[in-house]
């Protein structure tokens, strides 16, 4: 139901889009090329990457309602659990902020954006390398650990929500295929195919 809804939104967004432009007036009976070549890329193909944005902006607004009462947004959640995670596999140790970084296919600069709030707050707390000082690993706070916990238990509520809503085939299915998207193998693969496509057509 999600998908369905995705690409039709998606459609339609991409059909308010071009609906917006000004466009001089012309003979509806007889359309210029130009709006006849626009007609026919609306009615192509609906846009991949506009439908996975909307996918996730709604999944994000439920997600974000949920985590309210914890005080945090679905990515701050996500940044903690990555630091926990990283912290458990790590055998105790802290991740550093390019080890973080890495995991979540960001920039430093990004991430240092994102930390800075929950800095403020007291749930994470940057600590210096002991081995190299101008290195810099993320620690969850005793305050992070425990708004962690509290945001799992309400994660857990909303996850099988979602889960009910798409069904347990079609949910694990929508997972595989971002885990897939977000791979570095499909990078490799999207730029031999980019490869194979002429430079003018790019």
């Amino acid at each position: 139901m999600l998908w369905t809804t995705a690409l039709v939104n998606s459609r339609a967004l991409n059909h308010s889009m071009g609906m917006r432009k000004n466009h001089p007036p012309v003979n509806r009976k007889t359309p210029s090329k130009t709006h006849a070549d626009e007609i026919e890329f609306l009615e192509g193909p609906a846009c991949t990457n506009t439908a996975l944005r909307l996918a996730s902006r709604r999944l994000g607004g439920l997600y974000d309602e949920a985590f309210a009462a914890v005080g945090l947004k679905a990515t701050q959640v996500s940044l903690l659990a990555e630091v926990d995670r990283l912290t458990t596999s790590n055998s105790g140790q802290a991740p550093t902020l390019q080890e973080l970084a890495l995991k979540l296919a960001i920039l430093i600069s990004a991430l240092t954006h994102a930390l800075r709030p929950l800095v403020r707050d007291g749930l994470v707390e940057l600590q210096h390398d002991e081995q190299d000082g101008r290195t810099k690993r993320a620690a969850l706070t005793t305050a992070g650990a425990a708004s962690l916990r509290e945001a799992h238990a309400r994660w857990s509520v909303v996850n099988q929500h979602v889960e009910d809503v798409l069904g347990t085939d079609a949910a694990a299915t929508l997972r595989s295929l971002a885990d897939h998207v977000a791979s570095d193998e499909f990078l490799a693969v999207y730029n031999k195919a980019k490869a194979k496509t002429p430079a003018s057509k790019r």
